[in-house]
């Protein structure tokens, strides 16, 4: 019966953060980019004749997202400073981001000068949540 217990407080110390920091990830993304940046994604999408993917099944996509991100920042927060797990986690989840959607001629530019430091904010918030609750 120890066992369980124990195993169930180690699960919490798990859990709680990556649960915590995908609920942040996933607020940060939704009002970043349904309430401020939404134009520039569609006016961009609409140049090159595409339509912008803001159905169900992409938020969906981005809420597996958030937990993939809270997830790895976690694991890359054992054994590292709060200062590289920020550093890494932004560069893994925004940095390489932008290289490929940019690559791909998806991303508007237009937006970095927003989503630059909101990622930021972003991911500080997240690394913060799961050095606090870890």
């Amino acid at each position: 019966m120890a066992i369980f217990w124990v195993t169930l407080f180690n699960m919490k110390k798990i859990i709680v953060p990556i649960t915590l920091a995908t609920v942040w990830i996933g607020i940060s993304e939704f009002v970043r980019n349904e309430f401020w940046l939404k134009p520039y994604w569609h006016d961009h999408y609409q140049a090159k004749g595409l339509l912008f993917p803001d159905a169900p099944v992409n938020g969906a996509t981005w809420g597996v997202w958030s937990f993939l991100f809270a997830a790895c920042m976690y694991m890359i927060s054992n054994g590292s400073s709060f200062r590289k797990t920020f550093i890494v986690s932004w560069m893994m989840g925004f940095l390489l981001m932008w290289v490929v959607i940019g690559n791909l001629g998806v991303l508007p530019f237009g937006i970095l000068p927003y989503a630059l430091p909101l990622s930021i904010v972003e991911v500080l918030g997240a690394t913060w949540i799961i050095f606090k609750f870890k």
